[in-house]
C-alpha cells in the first residue's frame, strides 16, 4: 500500500513543481516585459504645475513656445523662458534641467547664472510643465534640446561661440549629447551627472535579477560620447551626493578630452552644490567661462 501511495504522490508532486516553474517563468517574463515597456516611468518624473516663475526673482523674461516635429507628423510645442540680460552681446546659457518636476524648480539656479551675466534659455522637455506632447523618452529629450539650440542660433541670431550648454543630473547627459553634436558651442557645464543609466542601475543594485542589457532602451551613455567632445568642459559634483555618486563625474572627467576641469564640492548633495559651494561655486563658473572666452579671442 505504501508503494502505491508513493507512486501516486510522486507524479502529483512533480506536476506541482512543473506548474510552479511555468508560473514563475511566465511571471518573470511578464515583469521583464513590464520593465521594457514602462522603463521611462522609472527615469522621468515630470510635473505639470509650475510653482515659481522668473517673476519671483524680478527677472525680465519672455515666454517661448518652440515647435517640434512629432513621430505622428504633428507639431508639438515645448515651453521655455528666455531670460535676457541687458548687456549687449552677452554670453548665453542653454539650461537643461534634470528628470524631476519642471523649469519652475530650476529658476532659482537659472537666476544665479543670470547674476553672472548670462542670458538664460530655460526649457521644459515634452511632457514637463506647460510643454505639450507625449511622455518623455531619451530620443525626445535630445530632440527638445536640439530645438532649443536652434532657437538660439536661428531665431535669436546668437553665435554658437557665445552659447554655453549647462545640464544638471539627467540634463547633464542631455547636455553632453547636444555638445558633441554642436562642436561650435563655447563650452559645456555638467553638474551632478552620471556615466550611463546602466552604470547607475549597477550602482544602486536594482533589477540585478533581470537581463538589464536586453531590456534597457533608455541608455544615456555619456561615457561613450565624451571622447568625441570638441569643446571645453567643466564637471561639478557634490561629494556627498547619494543619488548619483561623485565618482561618476570623475569618470566622465577622465573620459573627456582637454580642455577640461573638475570641481568637487565637499559635503554637497545632489541638488545643493551651488548653495554649499557658495562663492567658490560662482568663482569656478566665472573662471571657466573667462578662460573659454579668452582662448576663443586668441
Amino acid at each position: 500500500m505504501k508503494s502505491n501511495k508513493l507512486q501516486f504522490i510522486i507524479p502529483v508532486f512533480t506536476r506541482m513543481l512543473l506548474w510552479a516553474g511555468i508560473i514563475t517563468a511566465f511571471s518573470y517574463l511578464g515583469i521583464c516585459l513590464f520593465l521594457f515597456i514602462s522603463q521611462t516611468r522609472f527615469i522621468f518624473f515630470p510635473t505639470p504645475v509650475i510653482e515659481k516663475t522668473p517673476e519671483f526673482f524680478n527677472l525680465p523674461y519672455e515666454e517661448v513656445w518652440l515647435p517640434v516635429a512629432a513621430k505622428t507628423g504633428k507639431l508639438e510645442r515645448i515651453h521655455g523662458w528666455w531670460i535676457k540680460t541687458k548687456q549687449p552681446n552677452a554670453k548665453v546659457l542653454l539650461y537643461l534641467h534634470g528628470n524631476g518636476i519642471n523649469i519652475g524648480a530650476n529658476v532659482a539656479h537659472a537666476n544665479r547664472f543670470y547674476q553672472l551675466g548670462f542670458s538664460v534659455l530655460l526649457i521644459d522637455y515634452r511632457g514637463y510643465g506647460r510643454s505639450g506632447g507625449s511622455f518623455p523618452n531619451e530620443k525626445r529629450v535630445y530632440e527638445d534640446a536640439a530645438t532649443a539650440w536652434n532657437y538660439l542660433v536661428q531665431q535669436q541670431q546668437i553665435s554658437p561661440r557665445q552659447i554655453f550648454i549647462y545640464g544638471h543630473s539627467l540634463g547633464g547627459a542631455i547636455a553632453i549629447d547636444l555638445a558633441v553634436k554642436q562642436p561650435q558651442a563655447a563650452g559645456l557645464i555638467v553638474e551632478s551627472s552620471f556615466t550611463s543609466i546602466r552604470d547607475l542601475i549597477t550602482y544602486r543594485k536594482k533589477f540585478w535579477m533581470f537581463p538589464v542589457d536586453l531590456i534597457l532602451t533608455q541608455r544615456f551613455e555619456s561615457i561613450k560620447k565624451l571622447p568625441n567632445l570638441k569643446i571645453p568642459v567643466l564637471f561639478i559634483h557634490g561629494v556627498a551626493d547619494s543619488a548619483v555618486p561623485s565618482f561618476m563625474s570623475e569618470k566622465l572627467y577622465a573620459a573627456a578630452p582637454e580642455p577640461k576641469q573638475l570641481f568637487l564640492v565637499p559635503t554637497a548633495e545632489h541638488n545643493n552644490t551651488a548653495v554649499v559651494g557658495g562663492s567658490e561655486y560662482l568663482q569656478w563658473i566665472e573662471s571657466f567661462v573667462k578662460q573659454v572666452l579668452t582662448v576663443d579671442k586668441l
